[in-house]
């Protein structure tokens, strides 16, 4: 086959054949498929689309490009993703609530990107927590723990890979075909039977408008039920962050307040209660979601969960004592600063993308790739939509490495909260459903 024929077909408003893309993602993963070829590729793609079924092509093939997890389990195997914001820790609450409901949950996990954090990197704040296991790690901790949060390993989609580092050069990351494939190959190559989608809308989000994000959900639910993956997606909030932290182990202090009842997040924990009721109907451990979304709450308010998430962070190199003594094993900030509100009203909007970027800055997210991610920094205490606040009160609090970090973050996170003199109308949690 050749490569040139398959871009000017797509270039041309044609569709190549499942076999002729199946032949291209294993040519971007072995390299006989050059970067230019794969540029070209994917500028065709964002230009002219592939429609349903090509869609499906492409993310089978892109899957099959690498290894393809099988499991002999005796229960089924679930999964999560989320298409990214601002204080989005909900992995950490939702694969050990799963697991404690009788799934197994093998979840892939990425870094952060752009202004949004990564599951990865909250998850690693716990010191001598491991993300990159092996096969035979992986397989054993599923059989002991029923879950594990990690890395993919470099067999794992090897062509979204390569195309994904493409795509971010040549200004072809907003494809949504494009997009559709690289989160699906991925978490399909794990050998899912049952997968949620959790698809942010709003200023924290990559997709701003309810019309984008229901796009992309639409496209997503289409295209992993006809690769043979059981799939629903939920729509959500993120005019503003889903936690009261943004930055890495401030999120996981979150997570563990909630898991161990010491204060519960009522937003964090509404998500987290309606993901898990789905994927436990996609999976047929529920009757329904509603069913389902009983049993996630049994499984936090009695403490299951968070005997999982102890095992698994013991597992993967984590303290063993992490549920009982996680105040004293996570980092702490030296620089810890308030945010005093330059106004007076209450708080009616907030621009949750500066608020990442303004965690990036601190160091708690990476501006090149390679960079290293301080655990410690970021913002807590996040004052909320509808939240009334005086002159000088907090907005939110710093926690910066250094003095002039932290004058930086404070005068980002001003500008990112907008007053009104009259309380707005919260928004819903949840905007939307997609099967």
């Amino acid at each position: 086959m050749d490569a040139r024929a398959i871009i000017v077909r797509i270039r041309d408003g044609g569709i190549p054949s499942a076999e002729e893309l199946a032949w291209f993602a294993k040519g971007l993963a072995t390299g006989e498929v050059t970067d230019a070829q794969g540029g070209a590729f994917a500028m065709a793609v964002l230009l002219k689309g592939l429609g349903e079924e090509g869609r499906v092509a492409l993310t089978r093939a892109m899957r099959d490009s690498g290894q393809v997890l099988t499991w002999d389990l005796d229960g089924p195997v679930l999964d999560k993703h989320s298409t990214g914001g601002i204080g989005d820790c909900v992995s950490l609450l939702l694969a050990p609530a799963l697991a404690a409901c009788g799934a197994y949950v093998p979840m892939i996990s990425g870094r952060g990107l752009g202004h949004t954090g990564g599951t990865l990197d909250k998850l690693e704040a716990i010191p001598g927590l491991r993300t990159g296991l092996g096969e035979d790690q992986l397989r054993r901790q599923m059989r002991d723990i029923r879950c594990a949060i990690v890395s993919a390993s470099r067999d794992i989609a090897p062509a979204d890979r390569r195309l994904y580092a493409i795509r971010d050069v040549t200004g072809t990351v907003e494809s949504i075909d494009l997009i559709t494939a690289s989160i699906l190959s991925k978490k399909l190559a794990a050998g899912l039977e049952a997968l949620v989608l959790d698809v942010k809308c709003g200023s924290g989000a990559f997709m701003k408008t309810l019309e984008a994000a229901e796009a992309l959900a639409r496209a997503l639910v289409s295209t992993a039920q006809g690769a043979g993956c059981m799939t629903s997606a939920l729509i959500t909030d993120m005019t503003q962050p889903l936690a009261t932290a943004a930055g890495n182990a401030l999120e996981v202090i979150e997570v563990m307040e909630t898991l161990t009842g010491t204060s519960v997040n009522a937003a964090l924990w509404d998500i987290t209660v309606a993901l898990g009721g789905e994927a436990l109907a996609l999976g047929g451990i529920a009757a329904d979601a509603l069913d389902g979304e009983g049993r996630i709450t049994q499984a936090l308010e009695s403490g299951a969960a968070a005997d999982a998430f102890g095992r698994m962070v013991a597992a993967q190199g984590g303290p063993a004592d992490f549920v009982d003594r996680w105040p004293d094993r996570l980092p702490a900030a030296t620089v810890i600063r308030e945010v005093p509100s330059p106004g007076r009203g209450f708080v009616s909007a907030i621009d949750g993308e500066r608020l990442g970027l303004a965690v990036v800055r601190l160091g708690g997210g990476r501006q090149r790739e390679g960079d290293r991610i301080n655990p410690s920094v970021g913002l807590s205490d996040l004052a909320g939509i509808g939240e009334e606040i005086g002159m000088g009160d907090p907005l939110a609090m710093v926690h910066a490495a250094t003095e002039a970090q932290a004058e930086e973050a404070i005068r980002a996170v001003q500008a990112a909260y907008v007053l009104a003199g009259t309380a707005p109308e919260e928004p819903p949690l949840i905007l939307k459903r997609i099967a």
